[in-house]
């Protein structure tokens, strides 16, 4: 296994803090807000891959888990990570880890569909862990669970997968051939 170099961690860094200022832009309809985290989470996967897009997520949880406001509504700690939203934010980084794989799987053809695919399957994994953790904590209704954590969030989910979508494929892109090559030293491009 490769280790991460500074680039990689550098933006490992800046996709937590754009999670953290995604999941501010916040619309408070219950239990569990509406907000753009989840966009975040699609970016990612998408444009960093499974591996660092999921150790973005983990940066992002252990700095709200010893307290930092960077959950959704400026909460942070351990007992929000508790609370009813709990299994959402953990379940963001098995999300994010999920959208890359599958876009990382190897093939020659036109990659487009597998991004939103990719990231339905991300959805997938937060919106299990979120609504079996909120079932859980709440004791609310299996049912009236699923009322609260994934009806209201799936038009506004879709929405952000368009968007995800044409946005990761040209970062990813830029990103893998980067204007900036590192040199050996010699004077020529590694």
């Amino acid at each position: 296994m490769r280790k991460p170099n500074i680039r990689s961690l550098t933006l490992c860094a800046l996709f937590a803090a754009m999670t953290a200022v995604l999941s501010q832009i916040a619309i408070p309809i219950g239990p569990v807000p509406i907000n753009l985290a989840t966009f975040a989470v699609f970016c990612a996967g998408a444009i960093l891959g499974s591996k660092l897009g999921a150790l973005s997520l983990v940066v992002w949880v252990a700095t709200g888990a010893v307290g930092a406001p960077v959950f959704s509504m400026f909460r942070g700690g351990l007992g929000t990570l508790a609370g009813p939203t709990g299994g959402f934010i953990i379940g963001f980084i098995p999300a994010a880890y999920i959208t890359g794989l599958i876009i990382e799987k190897p093939g020659k053809g036109n990659k487009t569909v597998l991004y939103p695919v990719a990231m339905l399957a991300g959805m997938l994994v937060y919106f299990c862990l979120g609504t079996v953790w909120f079932f859980f904590s709440t004791g609310t209704g299996f049912v009236q669970s699923l009322v609260i954590c994934v009806i209201p969030f799936l038009p506004g989910d879709i929405i952000k997968i368009a968007v995800a979508t044409i946005l990761a494929k040209r970062m990813r892109a830029v990103l893998q051939t980067g204007p900036i090559k590192e040199h050996s030293g010699t004077g020529e491009k590694e």
